[in-house]
């Protein structure tokens, strides 16, 4: 067996690829070609500005301006060749600049037709306000005159009446007209009335028409007010008030033609102002649209820049040779591609040197790198998600390929919501090609920019990222269905299959292959789902019988079932785990893994979990009416009670005896035993050295700069047993806690 499993053929996403670590050694005038040549290649990593910061301040600005402009849908980005820094930071420069000049003339033209159109709403308003009330003082006049009386004591009245309206038009009675924003107008009366101590009279209207406010740019509503007063210090305390509030005032004479007069003026002028308008936000958008065909390239670009002198930040300068000095992390199978990248980078810049590209040995641990395609991206990202494997691990994206699509189609099982679900999956896998560069120039560009941004990451999966990066136009939610697009083309077929076997067409049951196995106990039943059934032929022969749908017994048979079978689907993919970490071990070498880790987690798991469902298998087999919650919990708690009625099989209760006792001596065979080898084994392999390396004072090992090789260390036997225990304690409740949470595939049924 052992043979065999050897001489298998290797799988590229099995398990990580092999690392090497590697050492290059770069010229001056080449290294910046080289840094990008390599980004493009996607397969080094290293180890461990101003200028493109300020040209992304610049991009982000336009981006910016576009959207706000509402330009983003209907921009296009081309595909031009790239063009030097230097070059595109002298056209950045002048389309800020032309672009803010455009603004603010834009916003004070703005801000003069909105005051323009205030002031037109107050004279239409304010001014039938002073036509009513001079009409009301000429008809009191009118009503003063005709009311003559004889009597002297009326005489006398009159004449002082008379005399305080003299007063009062030698006084001057004087107004303050303006608008106000709606929600303030209320608060604005009581404040004006408080400080005037009533002695004002308020009159307001609403504006009629929404105006656009000047801080937030939004159409809002407002209301025209006139208020008349007596007196320049109540004047004064008006104009204050107005500007707490932000009212805006606006002069309208008394005269009529005078209104009408500055009403026809304002009204030409808002007209210029509107042609004003117009002109300079097509000029803007013209710019913009100019801009926009090129903004997606140029982000890419100068992000591509920042990326490549980041990633040489963090190379060595040698000043004696004038070289950059680098170590980075390489696939085995890779290593011919970087050497390749490097020629390429020397050829291109006409350097007389050539970049140096040697393997070195390492002592630390690579970092994890699976190669990837089009079909396992999405899997790999939803394993990588919870956390990564150690380098040469078992990868479990492996795996997960059809465990995740499965297990799905175990709580979404109905073969109708299979199908949409399969046909909105071949839609996005047919016009593959055109969603992915469905933005151009981004699908190349980001590419390179993803691995650059990473400091040139391991991982030539960010060629699916790149891709799916090109479809920003498509929305967040669009985006994440196209990236897990063969992940919902599995989710869908085996929806369709698991919905066979529910037999559930958007819930609905269909005779599919053939007949019901039951019918109405006679002829006078008509009502097949309230009266008793009996089985009169063979079982249905694929899936859940129809005839169970709406029945008296639906509920408990289906529940049953569901139930059961989330339990056996999660033993056994915790079981694969556990097959998992022993091949790991094996793969490693570790002899210790394998009897103190691997076999009492198989015996624990199995001796309880295991257990119930040969349990469950054996109930089905055999049609018992057992309760398996009664055997499972006195188990536990009675394990030599006699079993009774819910005895399955022959030497049962012995068998649970046994099991139980295997389990309970599995937990500290998981818990004491490796921690003390582990010891044991670290004394022998270091007793006698206690010496330490002759070192000189020109050369200290242990402070050596980016360093491949690390350096003993005490071995701590209680931090090892910590996390022996916490290993332990998490493994069991785990069992417990995984399977009650396999229990939620039957929930969501």
């Amino acid at each position: 067996m052992e043979k065999f499993i050897d001489n298998l053929s290797p799988m590229d996403l099995m398990r990580s690829e092999k690392m090497s670590l590697v050492q290059l050694i770069i010229p001056v005038e080449s290294a910046h070609r080289a840094v990008s040549y390599l980004g493009e290649l996607g397969l080094l990593q290293f180890r461990d500005v101003k200028r493109c910061g300020e040209m992304s301040r610049k991009l982000r600005f336009f981006k910016d301006q576009i959207i706000k402009a509402d330009l983003l849908s209907s921009i296009h980005p081309v595909v031009e060749p790239d063009v030097e820094l230097e070059e595109l930071e002298m056209q950045l420069a002048e389309h800020e600049h032309e672009l803010i000049e455009m603004n603010s003339n834009s916003e004070k033209l703005r801000q003069t037709y909105n005051e323009l159109l205030e002031f037109k709403v107050v004279l239409l308003k304010a001014g039938s306000f002073l036509v009513s009330n001079n009409n009301q003082a000429v008809a009191e006049e009118r009503e003063l005159s005709e009311n003559v009386y004889s009597s002297d004591r009326y005489v006398e009245a009159s004449s002082l009446l008379e005399q305080q309206m003299r007063t009062a038009d030698q006084s001057g009675l004087r107004f303050i007209s303006g608008i106000i924003f709606q929600s303030k107008a209320l608060r604005f009366e009581r404040m004006l009335f408080r400080a005037t101590r009533g002695n004002m009279l308020f009159n307001q209207a609403p504006a009629g028409e929404e105006i656009m406010d000047p801080l937030s740019a939004e159409m809002v509503k407002k209301t025209v007010f006139v208020v008349f007063f007596s007196g320049e210090q109540a004047r004064t305390k008006i104009l204050k008030i107005c500007e707490a509030f932000g009212a805006n005032c606006y002069p309208v004479p008394d005269d009529f033609s005078k209104q009408r007069q500055m009403t026809r003026e304002i009204l030409s002028r808002l007209s210029e102002l509107e042609t004003t308008l117009d002109a300079g936000i097509r000029h803007q958008n013209k710019a913009l649209t100019s801009i926009g065909y090129h903004l997606t390239q140029w982000m890419s670009m100068v992000r591509r820049e920042k990326a490549v002198y980041d990633t040489l930040n963090m190379l060595n300068f040698d000043v004696t040779k004038k070289c950059l000095v680098g170590e980075g992390w390489c696939p085995v199978f890779a290593k011919a591609k970087v050497q390749e990248a490097l020629q390429q980078a020397t050829f291109d810049s006409n350097s007389q040197v050539g970049s140096i590209f040697h393997v070195m040995d390492a002592v630390e641990s690579p970092p994890t790198y699976f190669r990837t395609n089009h079909f396992t991206n999405a899997y790999q990202e939803i394993v990588d998600a919870y956390g990564i494997a150690r380098y040469q691990e078992a990868n479990p994206a492996v795996y997960t390929v059809v465990t995740f699509p499965f297990l799905f189609a175990v709580m979404f099982g109905d073969w109708g919501h299979g199908i949409c679900l399969l046909l909105g999956a071949l839609v996005l896998i047919a016009r593959e090609s055109r969603l992915s560069t469905q933005a151009c120039a981004r699908t190349y560009h980001d590419f390179l920019l993803e691995r650059l941004s990473e400091a040139l990451t391991l991982t030539q999966r960010l060629s699916e990222r790149g891709n799916q990066n090109g479809i920003d136009k498509l929305g967040s939610f669009m985006e994440m269905l196209f990236g897990g697009r063969y992940v919902l083309l599995l989710m869908s077929l085996f929806s369709i299959y698991c919905g066979l076997i529910y037999n559930e067409f958007f819930s609905v049951p269909f005779h599919i292959f053939g007949g019901s196995a039951y019918k109405c106990r006679d002829a006078t039943c008509s009502d097949a789902h309230s009266a008793g059934l009996i089985k009169f032929r063979d079982p249905y022969p694929f899936g859940v019988d129809p005839s169970w749908r709406g029945s008296r017994s639906e509920l408990p048979f289906l529940n049953s079932l569901k139930m059961k079978m989330s339990i056996l689907l999660g033993v056994a993919q915790m079981n694969l785990g556990i097959i998992l970490s022993y091949f790991n071990a094996r793969f490693f070498h570790s002899s210790l893994d394998i009897r103190y880790q691997f076999v009492p987690q198989m015996i624990f798991l199995n001796s309880l979990f295991g257990y119930l469902s040969l349990l469950i298998i054996i109930k089905w087999c055999i049609g018992s009416q057992a309760d398996l919650y009664h055997v499972m919990i006195y188990m536990f708690l009675s394990p030599t009670d006699d079993l009774g009625e819910n005895e399955l099989f022959w030497g049962q209760r012995p068998l649970q005896i046994v099991l139980l006792l295997l389990a309970l001596v599995a937990v500290p065979w998981m818990l004491f035993p490796k921690p003390f080898i582990l010891k044991k084994l670290h004394s022998e392999r270091f007793q006698g050295r206690n010496y330490g390396m002759l070192v000189s004072s020109e050369f200290d090992p242990d402070v050596e700069p980016d360093s491949a090789r690390e350096h003993h260390e005490e071995f701590n036997f209680s931090e090892v047993f910590v996390h022996q225990m916490i290993h332990s304690i998490e493994f069991v409740l785990g069992a417990v806690s995984n399977t009650a949470s396999y229990l939620r595939l039957w929930a969501l049924r």
